[in-house]
């Protein structure tokens, strides 16, 4: 369960990092100020994505306009937001080679950690094993099958984790 959590993680972390093309996770969770709260972005707007390069977003209440802007002004997106008082738009301009590179970089460098705290939940399930059979609560037999049920699911959980970091670097490396 923990595995599947570092996983969905990473997902929506990947989610959040722009690649040559719009879609609504590039701002859904942008945190706006709304009334005195921070609400993220996708419950204070509709977010469409009506051409491959442009996010439309289109406040649930017209006088938020500006604090959604803001918002995004001062997000890490690194993009401009055009507003005409109704919508909001931004053009998702093609990215440079450099920059491929580095959120190629980034990416792989959130995938490592997805693997670490997988490592990690692993490590932590092999003791809770230990301290079961130290206890006498289970056999050896049991703890070293434990042990082999645990890395089985590590292994799968990495590939899980492979996968996505081969998608999202092929997705952010196409031209």
């Amino acid at each position: 369960e923990r595995m599947e959590k570092a996983v969905d993680h990473l997902s929506s972390e990947y989610r959040g990092i722009r690649s040559g093309r719009a879609t609504p996770g590039l701002v859904e969770n942008i945190r706006v100020d709304y009334y005195g709260s921070q609400q993220p972005l996708k419950a204070t707007s509709s977010i469409a994505i009506p051409e491959p390069r442009l996010v439309v977003i289109k406040p649930f209440d017209p006088s938020s306009i500006k604090d959604i802007e803001k918002a995004l002004q001062t997000s890490d997106l690194g993009i401009q937001p055009s507003s005409d008082g109704k919508l909001i738009r931004l053009e998702i301009p093609p990215l440079s080679e450099e920059r491929r590179k580095q959120l190629a970089s980034l990416v792989k460098e959130k995938g490592e950690d997805a693997r670490v705290a997988i490592r990690n939940i692993r490590r932590d399930g092999n003791r809770q094993a230990d301290k079961a059979e130290k206890d006498k609560k289970i056999s050896e037999d049991e703890q070293h099958d434990l042990k082999d049920e645990i890395q089985k699911l590590t292994k799968q959980y990495e590939e899980k984790v492979d996968d996505l970091l081969k998608r999202k670097t092929d997705e952010i490396m196409e031209v």
